[in-house]
């Protein structure tokens, strides 16, 4: 259960969040992607070797003791059969990296380290060389290298202290690439850009922007994707690329959202939810919005106009408690603000809301997570 003190603080945030500018200039690098420059994730299993005792115990972890003869095996060095192994320095690990797009061989690149067995510690250890597969089966990487660990630990007399995560880290460089992922960047005579959220109205503005400094160089294909007409040389084609991903264009406003976190109590809104007019009851808590009309007439002889406009009204009840009136703009700024000051509990706000929606009330798309 958070405290009322953490809700009215949450509500706070979201007051701040509604009364933010509208969206200013983004450029087009920020909002849109190139269709075929993409990252590729990249996995392998190995070995680390050289811990201080901490590795996987290995009647626990028969997959380290098989990694080790088949290792072994490949150097030249055959055990006998029926040896039984007994380790403490070695530890079975994935070894996962990201290959960004344009990667070329002999370039390095950071791997994440991450024990798969029993190994109290990987600090200190040395990964042996490590093939790195992509979706494809086929080996793009060649990982190795000393281990960077974050944690420290220790242990005596029956009593242990861990500081941080000792089983992963990481290899700075760890890794080099052997093969590069063909890209279709130079092929054809369009490329596509890919907008990170499907809107037909920043679709037409991203389309307006480049046709302004390239006549008829854009045509919107859908809400997500913009067909460019780009140079054929590649030099050329890499210049017109930079100067398109740096244009500035003012994207529309998202539908209306809000986000609510159940297990936190955070509520998050952007500045188009609304509510329209409503009444709610929840246990002993009751609030009823009402919309009234005001009517703001000018001076005699003053040239002005009359003025009609809407005020929100927000009158919550609570059995056994003090009556709370505000008026305001009928927002759900207002309602989450009023409820955390009488104490409702997280629970309470995600019960009210998921109601408000269901009514008809909430003008907003409402997200639990």
């Amino acid at each position: 259960m958070f405290s009322c003190h953490r809700l009215i603080a949450t509500a706070i945030t979201a007051c701040l969040l509604a009364v933010l500018p509208v969206n200013a200039a983004e450029r087009i690098k920020d909002l849109a992607s190139i269709a075929g420059v993409r990252d590729n994730q990249l996995v392998g299993y190995g070995l680390v070797v050289g811990l201080d005792g901490s590795g996987d115990q290995t009647t626990q972890t028969p997959f380290t003791v098989q990694s080790i003869i088949n290792m072994l095996g490949n150097m030249g060095v055959t055990l006998p059969p029926g040896t039984n192994l007994q380790l403490k320095n070695v530890a079975a690990v994935m070894v996962t990296a990201t290959l960004p797009p344009f990667a070329r061989p002999g370039q390095a690149l950071d791997i994440t380290v991450s024990s798969m067995g029993n190994a109290k510690s990987l600090r200190g250890g040395t990964l042996v060389m490590t093939p790195l597969k992509g979706a494809d089966g086929q080996i793009y990487a060649i990982a190795q290298g000393n281990m960077v660990v974050g944690g420290a630990g220790a242990q005596a007399g029956g009593a242990a202290q861990t500081i941080n995560h000792l089983s992963a880290g990481r290899i700075p460089n760890g890794a080099i690439v052997e093969r590069a992922v063909p890209s279709a960047l130079g092929q054809g005579d369009y490329i596509v850009l890919e907008l990170k959220d499907t809107d037909f109205g920043t679709a037409k503005r991203v389309v307006d922007a480049i046709n302004l400094t390239s006549p008829g160089a854009a045509e919107a294909i859908d809400g997500r994707s913009i067909q460019v007409r780009a140079p054929i040389d590649a030099n050329s084609r890499v210049a017109f690329l930079g100067r398109i991903e740096n244009l500035e264009v003012t994207p529309m406003q998202q539908v209306a959202k809000v986000i609510v976190n159940s297990r936190t109590g955070s509520v998050v809104m952007n500045q188009k939810v609304s509510l329209q007019d409503c009444a709610v009851a929840h246990g002993s808590l009751t609030v009823t919005v009402n919309n009234q009309t005001q009517v703001n007439q000018p001076p005699p002889l003053s040239g002005g106009q009359t003025v009609v406009s809407r005020a929100g009204l927000v009158n919550i009840d609570q059995e056994g408690g003090a009556l709370m009136n505000i008026r305001g703009g009928t927002n759900l700024a207002d309602v989450v603000k009023a409820l955390n000051a009488l104490g409702a509990n997280p629970m309470d706000l995600v019960s009210i809301l998921q109601a408000m929606k269901s009514a008809g009330a909430l003008r907003a798309e409402l997200e639990v997570i």
